[in-house]
């Protein structure tokens, strides 16, 4: 087994309580579904700072990461797999999970 990173691009965060409280309870089932593959639910992201050699700016360039989550898997396909259950790729369209391999050092 390989750990893998989801990196989330996209979703909506909910504009009310009731509604935010909904969307948790998605991605909960969400992970309750992944098992015991889910090694850490992860965060969402809040504004992003871009830092290069010319200095530090405002915000990432292109679609901004939104959150992350962990999984163990056999594979980089498999882990893609289980990706697929996002409920963000159903309810916001354009989103999309990057899975990342996360190589041991």
């Amino acid at each position: 087994m390989s750990k893998f990173v989801f990196i989330y691009r996209g979703g909506k965060p909910g504009a009310t309580k009731e509604e935010q409280d909904k969307i948790m309870a998605v991605w909960g089932k969400w992970f309750e579904e992944l098992g015991e593959s889910l090694v850490d639910g992860g965060n969402p992201f809040g504004p992003a700072k871009a830092v290069t050699s010319n200095g530090v700016s405002d915000g990432a360039s292109g679609q901004p990461a939104s959150g992350y989550s962990i999984v163990n898997a056999n594979d980089q396909s498999a882990a893609a797999e289980l990706a697929k259950g996002c409920p963000m790729l159903g309810d916001s369209p354009g989103a999309v999970v990057e899975v990342y391999e996360a190589f041991p050092m």
